[in-house]
């Protein structure tokens, strides 16, 4: 498989990555997937995962979170160090998944949130790197075809802060909804119908078939 960029820059980038979550997090005071939905949409995030030089090398990952929520501020040190935190791991770990895949980083977390990535710092932060990118390619082979939710949202070309911001609904219970996580089929009848208008369609079109699954 070929990778997303050369070998010779991929640990100055999973640094740079680790970092910049890290930054974003602890020193920028953002919620985890507050920060990750406004890299995603940011120059940087594409940047990034084309290997540019400039942006996997030659930025640290404080000039990446200052550059992505496009803020003109003086570098300050950061509070953590490197490796210490959960988000530095996450993002870490994340690089080098998406080196190894070549996916973008939103068809990646489009399916495993980037929470979900964190939570699996515990045990797997203790593993080999390949045990990581392991469980990560079950996740996403798992959710590849994506539920009723999910289609409709890409289909109306709007990304999960999108959807959230049209229809009040949390974009955390969103990615449950979309990942299997939560029933659709047992959601609230509000949140159905908000869904319905924002997608254009009719609410039946949103549940799914298998009948059983969490409960909300």
């Amino acid at each position: 498989m070929t990778n997303a960029y050369d070998s010779n820059y991929l640990e100055k980038a999973r640094n740079a990555l680790g970092s910049m979550l890290d930054y974003a997090v602890y020193d920028l005071h953002y919620d985890l997937t507050t920060y990750w939905e406004i890299f995603l949409a940011s120059p940087v995030a594409a940047r990034f995962e084309r290997g540019e030089a400039s942006v996997i090398a030659g930025k640290s990952g404080v000039e990446l979170a200052l550059m992505a929520t496009d803020r003109q501020q003086n570098y300050s040190r950061p509070s953590f160090s490197e490796g210490k935190s959960e988000e530095f791991w996450t993002g870490w770990a994340l690089a080098y998944y998406q080196w190894k895949t070549c996916l973008s980083f939103s068809q990646i977390t489009g399916l495993i949130s980037i929470e979900e990535i964190r939570t699996l710092y515990s045990p797997f932060h203790e593993m080999d790197i390949r045990q990581f990118c392991d469980r990560m390619s079950s996740l996403y082979v798992q959710r590849k075809a994506g539920t009723n939710l999910k289609n409709r949202r890409l289909a109306a070309e709007l990304s999960q802060s999108g959807l959230a911001s049209l229809t009040g609904i949390p974009v955390r219970t969103l990615q449950q909804y979309e990942q299997g996580q939560k029933n659709i089929n047992r959601a609230r009848a509000e949140y159905v119908l908000a869904l319905s208008r924002a997608l254009c369609c009719d609410p039946l079109l949103l549940l799914e078939n298998e009948g059983s699954g969490p409960s909300e």
